[in-house]
């Protein structure tokens, strides 16, 4: 099967998918009070009008409070209401962290983000470590139930991206360089304590701060998984060729709203550009016009990012991010539309605090 038939498929495919969840959201037997509620103000049956994924726009766009404060029930199904469920928050750098319910999404995102990983740079039955965002954030779970799936065990270093930001605002460089190192020596001495430890979960600059003490290939970290804001392609060069050269560096794109996206496979030819691709069907991105967003920008156009979650543990159409990137072309492994060179939106640089992300 050529490409663009792939792209054909995984379209047909997104459409159907996109039905079956708005069946399972939409009806009062299964859906969550506060789709059900949504649509008893609509002037239509939103089951009977959206055949496909495009048809979806007659919904308008998520809004971002929708997700701040309570009651999160709101947002379980009824179908799934009897499961032991997760609360997870995003890092809170825009006020009131918003909130999503979980039950088993986080484990499901990151069994296939598994899939792509390398048995030989992500051993099984090698232990992690997890140096990054904890508290109440899905990443410390996600990151464990990875290890776990993979026949590991997952180390923590606690860290409360929250207080790192506020020490950025009152400009404490003193208490930041403090914490920071705090943080990095305890991940010292896991990686130095536990022989086994041959895989790393880290955002960017953490990844810096460790490398500057210590060669993590002479540690026995064989990969590092690493995500935030700043992965961009100047660090993906810094980190291939000088904080881990040989160690097997996979960067990704991931949010509590989203799940877990996958990046192109490294190739030269790419000049360390990194693209990005959801993980469809269970989630989409589209590339938009950040003063129109019903329009898809062209290829090779920067834009802002659309995303729809359609999981029947939520349901969250067309809601604008605040990250931008540009439009990539579909490849084979990932027949849709993916986004290269990522970053915060340009009109929220000066507002938004990305700490150790």
């Amino acid at each position: 099967m050529g490409l663009d038939e792939k792209v054909q498929a995984a379209r047909e495919r997104l459409d159907a998918h996109v039905r079956e969840m708005v069946e399972w959201h939409f009806n009062p037997e299964s859906g969550c009070k506060f789709w059900l509620d949504h649509a008893a103000k609509l002037d239509f049956d939103p089951r009977e009008k959206i055949h496909g994924y495009d048809d979806l726009r007659i919904l308008g766009h998520f809004e971002d409070e929708w997700l701040r404060g309570g009651p999160v029930r709101r947002w379980v199904p009824k179908a799934l209401a009897d499961q032991p469920l997760y609360v997870f928050e995003t890092g809170g750098s825009t006020g009131l962290p918003k909130s999503r319910v979980n039950i088993r999404d986080f484990q499901t995102d990151y069994e296939l983000f598994s899939d792509t990983l390398s048995d030989e740079t992500f051993p099984r039955g090698a232990d992690w470590l997890m140096l990054g965002p904890t508290g109440p954030r899905r990443l410390r779970l996600a990151i464990e139930h990875l290890a776990q799936h993979r026949g590991g065990i997952a180390f923590h270093v606690d860290l409360d991206p929250r207080w790192v930001n506020r020490m950025i605002k009152a400009g404490n460089h003193q208490g930041l360089q403090d914490y920071k190192d705090h943080v990095t020596d305890q991940g010292l001495k896991i990686l130095r304590g536990h022989d086994n430890v041959q895989c790393l979960f880290t955002t960017p600059k953490l990844l810096e701060a460790l490398c500057e003490k210590v060669s993590l290939s002479k540690l026995g970290i064989k990969g590092i998984f690493c995500g935030g804001t700043e992965m961009n392609a100047q660090f993906n060069r810094f980190a291939r060729e000088e904080l881990v050269p040989g160690v097997d560096f996979i960067p990704t794109y991931g949010n509590t709203l989203m799940g877990l996206a996958c990046c192109k496979p490294y190739d030269p030819a790419d000049n360390y550009a990194i693209t990005y691709y959801a993980p469809a069907p269970r989630a989409i991105f589209e590339i938009v016009d950040p003063d129109d967003p019903e329009r898809l920008v062209d290829y090779d156009e920067v834009g802002r990012v659309m995303l729809t979650t359609l999981t029947k543990e939520f349901f969250m159409p067309r809601f604008l991010e605040r990250d931008e990137g540009v439009r990539a072309r579909p490849i084979e492994p990932y027949p849709w539309d993916g986004v290269t060179n990522l970053g915060l939106l340009t009109q929220l640089s000066d507002s938004v605090v990305v700490g150790v992300y």
